[in-house]
Formats: structure tokens, C-alpha cells, sequence
């Protein structure tokens, strides 16, 4: 559990520092420049998730003995609790971000949301149903739920991909596997 735990912190730390850069260039400061932000923060949250999972199961393989084997489900068991590490030290980092670095970001990210509705045409009552949703769903405990829950989610999805190609048999597994060839 403390490989999963240093790996879900640095997972954490390195979107810090990603929100962070995003933030003092000055994506998340325009309603304008926020799609750029998301393509950038998507981009790199994607090479984070997919660096982290890969040398946080490496790491644990490598603790395992290797007369033990490391299967596709402890592989998988440790991407997830690095990802959940990193979801549950998200939060307080979403929060302390939207609270007390960038406490407009919602705003910003509603106005973005108004400014695609009319983009799209709507107008009226469908308008101000839109943006009642809008803004709804940029309060930050929500912005937090969610962020918790993409983590989750999206770490699964990498861990059952890398936990494919980094399990290592065991011993009783490689024996069986010659027996069955001949």
C-alpha cells in the first residue's frame, strides 16, 4: 500500500504543477482560452495518469519476490489504489485551487458553457435553463465530485490496460504453461 500511496502523491503533485502552469500562462483566467486549457490539462493528464500507473506497478512488481507471481489482478489492484490515492489527494487539491488559487475559475468555466449554448442558437427560456445548469454544476463540491470520480474511473481504465502487459507469472504458472505446449 505505500508504493500505491507514493505514487497516487506523485500522480497528484504532477497535475499540480500542470493546473498550476495552465494557470499562470492564463487559460483558466479567459472564457476564451479555456478550451485550449482542457485540450492541454486532457493531454497531460493522460501522460501523467498512463507514466504513474506504469512505474507505480513496475514498482510494485519489482517489491514482489519473484518465486511469487504478480497476475493481472494484483497488476490491476495496484493501478486502481494509485488512482484512488490520487483521487482522494485531488480533492484537497481541487479545493484548495478553487477556493483560494483561482476562486473565478467556476465563472469562468460557466461563461464558457453560455458562450457554447448560444454558439449552438438557443435562446430564451431553453437559454436560461442551460445556464440555471450551468452553474449548478461549477460549484466547486461538485467540480470535486466529479474530478474524484474522472480519477477513479479513468486510472481503472488505465490499470486494466497496463495491468495486461506488466503481470508476471509465477513459478507454478510458467510449469504449467511448458506442460500444456508438448
Amino acid at each position: 500500500m505505500k508504493t500505491c500511496a507514493l505514487y497516487g502523491f506523485y500522480a497528484t503533485l504532477a497535475a499540480a504543477v500542470l493546473t498550476l502552469g495552465i494557470y499562470f500562462m492564463g487559460y483558466h483566467s479567459d472564457a476564451a482560452k479555456l478550451p485550449t486549457a482542457q485540450w492541454i490539462g486532457g493531454i497531460g493528464g493522460l501522460a501523467i495518469g498512463i507514466s504513474v500507473t506504469i512505474l507505480g506497478i513496475k514498482a510494485r512488481r519489482a517489491e514482489v519476490p519473484a518465486t511469487e507471481g504478480f497476475g493481472y489482478g494484483r497488476a490491476l489492484w495496484t493501478g486502481f489504489l494509485i488512482h484512488l490515492v490520487a483521487g482522494i489527494l485531488g480533492i484537497g487539491l481541487n479545493l484548495v485551487y478553487l477556493l483560494y488559487v483561482n476562486p473565478g475559475f467556476c465563472d469562468i468555466v460557466e461563461q464558457a458553457q453560455i458562450d457554447k449554448f448560444e454558439a449552438k442558437g438557443l435562446s430564451g427560456a431553453r437559454l436560461d435553463q442551460a445556464e440555471a445548469i450551468a452553474h449548478m454544476m461549477c460549484k466547486p463540491p461538485v467540480q470535486v465530485a466529479f474530478g474524484f470520480l474522472f480519477a477513479v474511473i479513468f486510472g481503472t481504465v488505465i490499470s486494466l490496460i497496463a495491468a495486461a502487459f506488466l503481470k508476471r507469472p509465477g513459478p507454478a504458472e510458467e510449469t504449467s504453461e511448458i506442460s500444456t505446449e508438448v
